[in-house]
């Protein structure tokens, strides 16, 4: 099964400062249809305006990974973390039993764009961790390269849930397959620009679900940058 969800199907939010759009439910927008795939719950696509961001706040039992597409946030935590997130970069946050933290973009005039992603946890009441992790351009350029998984090979960032996230550039001739086992679900988030996920033309912001599919073939791409989950169910 492979299904299609447009960038503007999503739930969209106008705060002034913010603009966010929702591919889950999440806050004020509410979709029974849309409450998550697999443990992946959250992926909150923003934009933050210069000088503004989110004040200190709490969250409990989920890894949170923040994704930088343009400009800088700055992070801030009560375990005394302190860290700017560039492009590039993968911090992931776990919540565990119970962890505040700030956002900011603390630019003059630049805006920030970045993906909050929230995936459920395989235990609850964890301590609470942070990890960030810089991933190269040239070493996602044409294929998928892993940044999160529970395990935390081959340099990604270690997520305590039952996923695992990887990103990938694409751009003219540049192709990936992968291999996916049809008994886990996957979930393709396009970032920026435009290529075909199976046959499939996904604009930026659009999504494509999969269910006992076997094969994964990302091509056609401009200027795309894309992401895919790997998901148990």
């Amino acid at each position: 099964m492979q299904a299609i969800r447009r960038a503007q199907e999503r739930g969209y939010a106008d705060h002034g400062w913010l603009q966010s759009y929702h591919s889950f439910s999440f806050a004020d927008y509410y979709d029974p249809q849309f409450m998550g795939f697999g443990p992946l719950r959250v992926i909150n696509d923003d934009v933050i305006a210069p000088g503004r961001g989110f004040g200190m706040h709490g969250h409990r039992d989920m890894e949170i990974v923040t994704y930088v597409l343009s400009g800088a946030l700055s992070h801030k935590d009560s375990l005394g973390n302190g860290a700017t997130i560039l492009p590039g970069d993968v911090q992931r946050m776990s919540a565990g039993r119970g962890i505040l933290h700030s956002e900011f973009n603390e630019e003059k005039r630049g805006m920030t764009h970045l993906l909050q992603i929230w995936i459920e946890p395989t235990q609850r009441g964890l301590t609470p961790g942070y990890e960030q992790t810089h991933f190269d351009e040239a070493d996602k350029r044409g294929r998928l390269r892993l940044v999160a998984s529970p395990d935390g090979r081959d340099g990604s960032v270690t997520i305590h849930s039952d996923a695992t996230l990887s990103v990938g550039l694409f751009d003219g001739a540049e192709r990936a397959e992968l291999a996916l086992d049809p008994a886990r679900k996957g979930y393709v988030h396009v970032a920026r620009g435009h290529l075909s996920v199976n046959g499939q033309l996904l604009q930026a912001g659009d999504a494509l679900m999969l269910e006992g599919e076997t094969q994964l073939v990302l091509e056609q791409g401009e200027q795309a940058e894309v992401l895919f989950f790997d998901l148990g169910v």
